[in-house]
């Protein structure tokens, strides 16, 4: 590249990254805060400006790779949502606490990441947390202290509910002793946030390819949902935006009808149809037993069930939802057939994906208070095999990064994918 085209590059993405941060302090300024507690669609949500997009944007530009330098420009222009993993409690109080004043001067809110839960992931990919209950909990409350009253939207524990220590391999958990903790430590978590903080709270819920609608939905209760604001789709996953609200307003449903339904529904989630029923088939809510969940088309079923038996029950009684868009654009990868014998991992770093819906607040979906990128986008999912027996990942011939770890080569290919496509002209709806 000649000087003078890489100057004009380099000026391109330092404007933008500097509209990028202009916009961020000055425009949300006119805009009302929300209500303590929830997320309106005039909430607008905190862009770091020192993210690992702005940052691979200008190591692109001195690299020669202008496009793949633009792209991650715009990709520094919106939100995503910060990950705390673990550390001591007084490390994680205070990236909390500088995380929520410096979104406080912006006029943003910021959007959080607890993942520190123990037994993390099943000991898999992105294994750790906290030591145990007592000091899971210790560090919740120094997370929460850095909150304090200032505005945050938190995502509890991602994968915490659909993988419990119940359903990890192994037969880890034969008493039901870890699974009891666990879900002991969620509703504590949701109570210390909700009792203690001014943040909006969601307790993660899978996606709709994971958990049966009655499954899931007992989770959730179980863990205290109903003193949070709602529940997340989603995260890290690519299930189109479209099937993921269907799914989650079917668990909203489900809710209700095990909560605030008919007396002989209260407390029976396991009743509610899921997006594996089918009439012909048994309905105990696993997919051996019905349709497919993988084939919408037959969700029509479980459509009629809820009309049926739930109705129509106004928004302000069904519990709400946020979905992660981060890498649905594309939706979920499908390998060519016969290439694998054994699981492909689709979930797991697949190729060809795409950036999905922008952030925002301002959904039109009445139950779904908003679209977030919660996973950060170009960071990897793991050391995927694809059950090959080889430490290579056969789509991309190499060892994947450790989960979490910084991937430049996905965070241009998402971008590059992003439906719809990425604009400087998207930064207005910021």
């Amino acid at each position: 590249m000649k000087p003078r085209t890489f100057r004009r590059s380099t000026a391109i993405v330092t404007a933008a990254l500097t509209a990028c941060a202009a916009l961020t302090a000055t425009q949300a300024q006119a805009v009302p805060a929300p209500a303590r507690g929830h997320v309106t669609p005039a909430t607008k949500f905190y862009v770091d400006p020192n993210s690992k997009a702005a940052r691979q944007a200008i190591d692109d530009l001195r690299a020669g790779r202008v496009q793949d330098g633009l792209n991650m420009a715009k990709l520094a222009g919106y939100p995503q949502a910060a990950w705390f993993t673990g550390g001591t409690p007084a490390e994680a109080g205070a990236k909390v606490r500088k995380l929520v004043r410096a979104a406080k001067l912006a006029h943003r809110v910021p959007a959080l990441v607890a993942y520190n839960i123990p037994g993390r992931d099943c000991s898999l990919y992105s294994s750790g947390g906290a030591a145990s209950s007592a000091a899971y909990r210790q560090w919740l409350d120094a997370f929460a202290q850095g909150i304090g009253n200032d505005k945050a939207v938190v995502i509890l524990e991602p994968d915490g509910l659909a993988s419990l220590p119940k359903d990890c391999a192994g037969d880890i958990d034969p008493t039901g002793e870890l699974t009891a903790h666990r879900t002991a430590d969620l509703d504590y978590a949701v109570r210390t946030l909700k009792n203690g903080t001014n943040a909006t709270v969601y307790l993660d819920a899978g996606n709709s390819q994971w958990r049966s609608v009655g499954d899931i939905t007992q989770r959730l209760l179980d863990a205290g949902v109903q003193q949070s604001d709602g529940f997340v789709l989603n995260i890290s996953n690519y299930q189109p935006t479209d099937e993921t609200s269907h799914y989650g307003t079917w668990v909203a449903k489900c809710m209700w009808f095990a909560t605030k339904g008919p007396e002989s529904s209260r407390g029976h989630a396991d009743r509610c149809a899921s997006q594996f029923y089918s009439p012909d088939a048994p309905n105990d809510g696993t997919p051996g037993n019905a349709v497919s969940s993988t084939d919408p088309t037959t969700w029509h079923w479980t459509d009629s069930w809820f009309d049926q038996n739930v109705g129509s029950p106004s928004s302000k009684d069904l519990a709400h939802f946020v979905i992660d868009t981060s890498r649905n654009g594309k939706g979920v990868w499908t390998p060519p057939p016969g290439k694998y014998s054994g699981d492909p991992e689709t979930w797991c770093n697949p190729p060809g994906r795409g950036m999905g819906p922008r952030p925002t607040s301002d959904t039109g979906v009445p139950l779904v208070d908003a679209y977030l990128y919660v996973k950060t986008i170009g960071e990897s999912d793991g050391s995927c095999t694809r059950n090959t027996g080889s430490t290579i990942d056969p789509e991309y011939g190499i060892v994947d990064p450790a989960a979490g770890a910084w991937w430049p080569e996905q965070a241009h290919e998402l971008a590059r994918n992003a439906e719809p496509r990425l604009t400087l002209n998207h930064w207005s709806g910021l």
